[in-house]
């Protein structure tokens, strides 16, 4: 049987965030994943300079290896509308590639990795974990995305009684051919929302790599809007016109719309795991590391006491960092329907101040 202080089942940046903190404090901690990684990973893929700062991700020596894309603007407008672009005098956020950030921060995390080994069984031993029959913790933490087997475990239910958003997106390599018929630029990222405001699209350049996508509040006819939207960047000339039609799909909840138990006796859950994406923009990248910063802060605070009164700490932090997570009693998130209506989009004041420097990109938020 072998054994750790801490398993934590997910190598996504709220995993490994979390499993950085916890070896930095001298914990012995397993890292598993049901994937080899580097893997492919959906994702529109951009760290504000809060995070690089939380992360203390060096920038200069990350960048010598790794596609780092400095972003100075936004293309903002409706899709079939007017568009407004948005200029900043200093780098607002980085484009990064998932494939390469979640692989370098896993590395770097110093946990020992159980990689390409799904979570097939929990059983409860006393004070101990065993993991698959193999493993002996006293401490498990479900990072392990929207279907985390944690979460399933802790009682959500998932793929049903949820709202959940729902995405489709690809990120491809262009030739040389498809980079000359590219407008879009790589310091300006694009969204353009969906007519009824219940979902927007975006269309994304980092280096010699595309990331094109669209979320909405429901599955439903997801493909339809999405190769709509396409038409409309192809129409007004911003994406080359032979793009790849193979789109991924993923889901993820809005933080505060669902509430999924975020501790048990010897088990928490962090990232997308918790339902922590922000409900203006659905970005889930800083929540899952703030989360995984949280948690390990919980855990060595709790001294190997890890029953739930113990952990109920991490669900406060969670609350002062994010608002208190009460269920919205609807069946699907408001999204930004009720926020912000077509119009505002054409104002250049709310459009910087509210919908980039607040929803998007949190700017009035210090870094943890």
């Amino acid at each position: 049987m072998e054994n750790c202080d801490v398993l934590i089942v997910g190598g996504g940046p709220a995993g490994s965030s979390c499993a950085w903190q916890l070896r930095r404090h001298g914990m012995d901690v397993i890292v598993m994943d049901k994937a080899n990684f580097p893997r492919d990973k959906v994702c529109a893929g951009w760290i504000t300079p809060e995070v690089v700062q939380e992360l203390q991700l060096d920038t200069e020596a990350y960048a010598r290896q790794h596609v780092l894309q400095p972003i100075t603007a936004f293309r903002t407008g409706l899709i079939d509308g007017s568009e407004l672009e948005t200029h900043y005098q200093d780098t607002v956020s980085f484009g990064i590639r998932r494939y390469e950030l979640d692989d370098y921060l896993l590395q770097r995390s110093g946990a020992r990795l159980h990689l390409g080994q799904p979570l097939e069984s929990l059983q409860r031993d006393g004070k101990q974990w065993i993991v698959n029959g193999a493993i002996s913790t006293p401490m498990v933490v479900g990072a392990g995305g929207h279907f985390c087997p944690v979460a399933r475990f802790m009682g959500a239910k998932l793929g049903a009684g949820e709202p959940v958003i729902a995405a489709k997106e690809i990120e491809f390599e262009m030739s040389p051919a498809q980079r000359e018929h590219c407008q879009v630029r790589g310091d300006t990222p694009e969204l353009y929302f969906c007519q009824d405001m219940q979902g927007y699209g975006w269309c994304f350049r980092k280096g010699n790599h595309l990331n094109i996508g669209l979320g909405r509040e429901d599955n439903h006819q997801l493909s339809e809007h999405l190769e709509y939207f396409c038409d409309f960047l192809k129409q007004r000339d911003r994406i080359p016109q032979d793009i790849p039609d193979h789109f991924y799909g993923h889901a993820y909840l809005l933080y505060g719309h669902t509430v999924r138990k975020q501790i048990d006796d010897g088990m928490l859950l962090v990232g997308d795991a918790a339902g922590l994406a922000y409900p203006q923009s659905g970005e889930g990248i800083r929540p899952a590391v703030e989360s995984g910063l949280m948690a390990a802060a919980t855990i060595v605070a709790a001294r190997k006491d890890y029953r739930c009164e113990r952990l109920l700490p991490y669900a406060s932090r969670l609350a002062v960092r994010f608002g208190e997570a009460a269920a919205s009693g609807r069946s699907e998130p408001s999204f930004l329907r009720n926020f912000i209506a077509g119009k505002l989009l054409n104002n250049k004041w709310f459009t910087r101040h509210v919908l980039l420097d607040r929803w998007f990109l949190h700017a009035n938020q210090a870094a943890l």
